[in-house]
């Protein structure tokens, strides 16, 4: 399965858990072998005003962290498009979901997911889309930005204990149809992380459900990093997503 990298998502470009040093290497190591990267390409500042507004895009880079933001959000486009003909899955950072059109907070500057369904949706690659948000916090930005678009729909997962989170996501997807389904892929929901419900075996189970989803929806399927910050689980969390899908 392509994978969407670049080694300047390596770069400790804050003080933040997301940009911590060693949690990008911790998910190489694990799925190095049984991956092809891609290299990610930064979006261009035309991508990023359809979903952001200039003077958002201007204080990131007042805050010099419009190049690795950019970097970010061109990667969850690659993912999106390959995403439309088989799995893919952007292994980028900053973070995305908590960044609305003017502001941001959370760990996330520019919103990855949404700035890569606009570009397919304007490039007429899709007429409708879905996005699942499993990480363990509300994907506040997407929601501001494309929750009212007839186009979109998006679900964060509410559920606090395994087997409810898992129903959940199950009857999600039974009835989703759409041209292409991007998972806002958290992974600190996991047992050892933040939100202690999850297995590592849900994530491939999840990753599952989503492909049967496109296939039953003759659609693409694709999965952008959010959060995560147990080094020592986040690569196998990964890997068990990336199974799933494939």
């Amino acid at each position: 399965m392509k994978v969407i990298f670049h080694e300047d998502f390596y770069q400790v470009y804050t003080s933040d858990p997301a940009a911590e040093a060693g949690r990008m290497e911790a998910v190489v190591k694990v799925i190095k072998n049984r991956v092809d990267f891609i290299q990610a390409k930064p979006a261009s500042e035309s991508d990023l005003l359809a979903t952001h507004t200039r003077s958002h895009i201007e204080s990131v880079r007042n805050r010099g962290l419009y190049q690795i933001a950019a970097l970010a959000a061109g990667g969850a486009i690659q993912a999106a498009t390959i995403g439309l003909t088989e799995p893919c899955f952007g292994l980028i950072r900053p973070p995305g979901h908590h960044a609305s059109s003017d502001s941001c907070w959370g760990f996330c500057y520019f919103n990855n997911m949404a700035v890569a369904l606009e570009r397919l949706k304007r490039v007429k690659s899709i007429e409708n889309a879905y996005v699942l948000d499993i990480d363990l916090h509300y994907g506040d930005g997407t929601v501001n930005i494309l929750g009212n678009k007839d186009w979109v729909t998006i679900h964060n997962v509410s559920s606090h204990d395994r087997k409810s989170y898992m129903d959940e996501v199950a009857s999600e997807m039974k009835r989703c149809q759409a041209d292409i389904i991007g998972i806002s892929a958290g992974f600190d929901n996991h047992e050892e992380d933040w939100g202690g419900t999850l297995c590592t075996e849900d994530y491939r189970e999840i990753g599952l459900m989503v492909r049967e989803a496109a296939l039953r929806s003759r659609g693409g399927c694709f999965a952008i990093l959010e959060g995560g910050y147990n080094h020592q689980v986040l690569g196998h969390n990964v890997m068990a997503l990336i199974e799933g899908l494939a």
